[in-house]
């Protein structure tokens, strides 16, 4: 008889304890990213929320505070559409290794016109994908010095039916916002397992998990006033959704097991049980398009040059 102990199965309503360790939630202050916070701040981690809107990151601490006695929480400006801001926002986290990095922020156009950011990238491309790119690039220094880091890169299943045009990544061409989002969520999954790659290339103790939310809806998550108060009316039209999708608190439990249960590898896809929409949280094989590792290459070459830096390439 072995006398190891039984694994537990996975309790997306009591993840384990994880007092001591340091977490990084971009777009911490609402949707996924808020519950996915929310989440990881109850289980006594420091959870700092990386939010453009200082005012929007406060509103999000104190309704952390108010359903998380003693949660330590706090924020950082970020805007992951400013390159050049990242290295300043980095340095204010102010810790001195950080244990995971929730790359959840994203910007979804639903019309044109098409829109840049300041570094004139494609607005849903650069903030989404390119952002988070070079944001690992500066935090890397930080997850090298956790044991055994985690970066999770939150996709969409909005990205399952899409594929890179990688001689147009900054849509210039027939711009379509939807397609457009959808990429920018393909990329950074791209990224994410390429980055795993790589990290166990060079002997990283860091590694790269890709999760996606499934189908995730305002009007099926609970209320957290002042930051998401569904109405009646909105709470009727999801009903029907029930069925298939569910709340984006739900959605957050790919995200917050990624990082927390020691059974999650590197290189691999999580998301929702239930034919990839609603459900507790599994990993998935891979979807067709996510194994063509040459595109992850291309991608990365061409992310490497737009942005300048080398996620990669920083493993101390």
């Amino acid at each position: 008889m072995s006398s190891a102990s039984p694994v537990p199965p996975w309790d997306v309503h009591r993840p384990p304890a994880a007092e001591g360790r340091v977490f990084l939630v971009t777009g911490g202050n609402a949707g996924i990213g808020y519950f996915t916070a929310e989440q990881l701040a109850a289980t006594g981690a420091t959870v700092v929320l990386g939010s453009r809107s200082p005012a929007r990151a406060e509103a999000a601490e104190s309704s952390i505070r108010s359903r998380v006695p003693g949660a330590r929480v706090r924020s950082v400006r970020l805007d992951l559409a400013d390159l050049s801001s990242l290295p300043g926002a980095v340095e204010s986290l102010g810790v001195a290794r950080l244990d995971a990095v929730v790359h959840n922020a994203g910007v979804a156009l639903d019309h044109p016109p098409r829109r840049e950011t300041a570094d004139g990238h494609e607005l849903m491309f650069g903030t989404n994908h390119l952002g988070h790119f070079a944001l690992t690039r500066w935090l890397m220094p930080l997850l090298s010095a956790a044991p055994a880091a985690r970066v999770v890169t939150v996709g969409s299943f909005a990205a399952k039916s899409e594929r890179l045009d990688l001689d147009d990544l900054q849509s210039r061409r027939g711009y379509r916002p939807k397609r457009g989002y959808g990429r920018s969520k393909l990329a950074q999954m791209y990224f994410g397992l390429e980055l795993d790659r790589r990290l166990r290339a060079a002997g990283s103790t860091v590694s790269s998990v890709v999760v996606h939310p499934g189908g995730a809806l305002d009007g099926l998550a609970p209320a957290r006033p002042p930051l998401h108060r569904p109405t009646a009316g909105a709470r009727l039209r999801a009903a029907p959704a029930a069925l298939l999708v569910q709340g984006k608190q739900a959605g957050a439990w790919p995200a917050v097991r990624a990082v927390l249960d020691p059974a999650v590898r590197g290189g691999r896809l999580w998301g929702p049980r239930v034919l990839g929409l609603r459900g507790r949280p599994r990993a998935e094989p891979l979807w067709a398009q996510l194994t063509e590792y040459f595109v992850a290459e291309r991608l990365w070459a061409a992310s490497r040059e737009l942005t300048g830096e080398d996620p990669g390439a920083v493993t101390v």
